[in-house]
């Protein structure tokens, strides 16, 4: 009785080392609060409605490629031309060079000289953000500067402005970006002072001249009567970030670029600085994830986008930014099977445990029939009837005892066997060891712990891939498609299939964690191979393949 004793005692003891150990693993997502989080949530969102922006932005380009089909009039035509030019611009310099150009045979054909001087300033702005600056610079030099009317010269002093500033970004040379400055003085001299170019123009040369006060008091001012979603918005609130940029204040800085994406995003502009800007000030925070969606999505707009100064930047941080990712994908994929293993041990220890503790049962329910036997068989022995009755209380003590401590230590393994733990407490002190006998034989104990054991691996598994469900869906043909109940999170098919996303792809080993059938595990798999809407010989690797960003 003893050596049952110590035996029991080992392996509660086991159990409770494995436990704390999880314990000390498990630890609390941490959660930047900052006064930002109402910004970043809002980004969030809009990043997640993209599309929709992008499809109202191609409806008003279709529109306006449908209004150029019914205009056969070449001035009607080149009206029409410039339109499609300026909703392309920020959109697609591709499509935007495409368009003028075709405006520029117009202007050719009708020779009217303020048309071609129009067309020539726009498409050397567009070949300046394209990195065409050969053919900007002879674009720029042919124009006559004592034929350009007055109300031309803003758009010319801009279109130098910006090709300085964009050939200064992509040689980094200081010289052109003061070439810049030069024509922006020009540009503030023949703008309206009542514009709103004028005053942004304005707002931009204090900031560059490091005169943050004025600059941050004009750009507030421009922000408070450009309401969302403005245009304007965007450019306000990109140089209110850099200008906290300057004064080293990170949080405002995070909130007027996050304001600036918002707008960029609705207006669906491609050729955009904000979401770089906000990837390198969370690269510096360590917050390696928003750093990596925000990189990403700037590249892709970008590389669209086709500007090429804004590619340069973004392909010199994005190597640097994605290494850091994949180290800490990396790192989380190493925890989650750390985890793994580790809730594999306690289980196997649990169901250990569970035997052990069915075997004394059935020795203490042997020893109570032969104790009731001895008893009538021995009234007259009181000497014989007291030995046994000692060994009785011997016997239930250290039941009693077992049982507690055993209910208490799995306690600390997980909250929902307390509750157990007090039913059988209570059976055991009223001496109702038939039916305890009854409920440990039975197998809802251990499938109820197997539930818990797959909803917790359903849970962290979705955390990890929270589209793994759709993904795995678009694999699949449309009829095919897999829909879960409203209370399950994985099914048996889903869940085969995320383990193999996990990197488990043996049939056997995949059985054994879901305590199938080896046929049962390849029947779900060719049944589901079946279903597949391209290849079935790579289907392995697309489920690989699922939870990957693409932006």
């Amino acid at each position: 009785m003893k050596n049952s004793r110590k035996l029991k005692f080992f392996i509660l003891y086991s159990i409770w080392c494995f436990v704390s150990l999880a314990g000390l693993q498990v630890r609390a997502a941490d959660m930047d609060i900052s006064p930002t989080d109402s910004v970043e949530r809002e980004l969030q969102k809009t990043l997640g409605r993209k599309l929709e922006f992008e499809k109202v932005k191609l409806m008003e380009i279709f529109d306006l490629k449908s209004q150029l089909k019914l205009n056969t009039m070449p001035e009607q035509r080149y009206d029409v031309l410039m339109s499609i030019y300026q909703a392309y611009r920020p959109y697609q310099i591709d499509s935007a060079i495409y368009y003028v150009s075709e405006a520029r045979k117009i202007a050719e054909e009708l020779k009217d000289d303020d048309k071609e001087n129009e067309v020539a300033i726009n498409l050397a702005g567009l070949y300046s953000s394209a990195g065409r600056f050969i053919e900007a610079n002879d674009m720029l030099k042919n124009i006559r500067r004592s034929g350009i009317p007055d109300y031309q010269l803003v758009d010319y002093y801009r279109a130098y402005s910006d090709f300085y500033s964009h050939y200064g970004q992509s040689t980094n040379h200081y010289q052109y970006f003061s070439q810049s400055e030069i024509y922006r003085d020009s540009l503030l001299n023949v703008l309206p002072k009542d514009s709103e170019e004028y005053r942004i123009s304005a707002a931009t040369r204090a900031l560059f001249s490091l005169d943050y006060d004025k600059a941050e008091r004009q750009l507030l001012q421009l922000l408070n009567e450009y309401k969302e979603p403005h245009p304007k918005r965007a450019v306000i609130a990109y140089f209110l970030g850099l200008l906290h940029k300057n004064k080293g204040n990170r949080e405002k800085e995070i909130y007027y670029l996050g304001l600036s994406a918002i707008t960029d995003i609705k207006n669906t502009v491609k050729d955009n600085a904000s979401l770089q800007s906000l990837a390198l000030v969370y690269f510096e925070k360590n917050d390696i994830d928003k750093a990596y969606l925000f990189i990403q999505q700037a590249m892709e707009d970008a590389l669209f986008c086709n500007v090429r100064f804004r590619t340069i930047e973004n392909s010199s941080f994005y190597p640097i930014i994605n290494s850091a990712f994949q180290d800490k994908e990396t790192a989380r994929k190493n925890q989650l099977k750390t985890f793994l293993y580790i809730i594999s041990i306690m289980a196997v220890l649990l169901l250990l445990a569970l035997a052990v503790l069915y075997r004394q049962m059935k020795k203490l329910n042997k020893t109570r029939q032969d104790l009731k036997a001895l008893n009538s068989e021995l009234q007259g022995l009181n000497g014989e009837l007291l030995k046994v009755n000692q060994d009785l209380q011997e016997a239930n003590h250290i039941k009693e005892e077992y049982m507690a401590q055993f209910f208490e230590l799995c306690s600390a393994y997980i909250d929902k066997l307390d509750n157990t733990r007090k039913g059988i407490l209570k059976k055991i002190s009223n001496k109702q060891f038939d039916d305890l006998n009854k409920e440990l034989k039975s197998q809802d104990f251990i499938n109820t712990e197997l539930n818990d054991l797959y909803h917790n691996f359903d849970v962290i598994f979705l955390n990890l891939y929270p589209t793994f469900i759709q993904e795995f869906n678009k694999l699949l043909k449309p009829e095919e498609q897999l829909h879960l109940k409203p209370d399950e999170l994985l099914n048996s098919e889903l869940r085969i299939f995320a383990l193999i996303r996990l990197g488990i792809s043996d049939s056997t080993k995949i059985a054994r964690f879901l305590r199938y059938s080896l046929r049962t595990v390849y029947n779900y798999r060719v049944k589901v191979r079946n279903k597949v809407l391209g290849s079935k010989e790579d289907f392995d690797e697309q489920i690989k393949a699922i939870g990957n960003l693409k932006f």
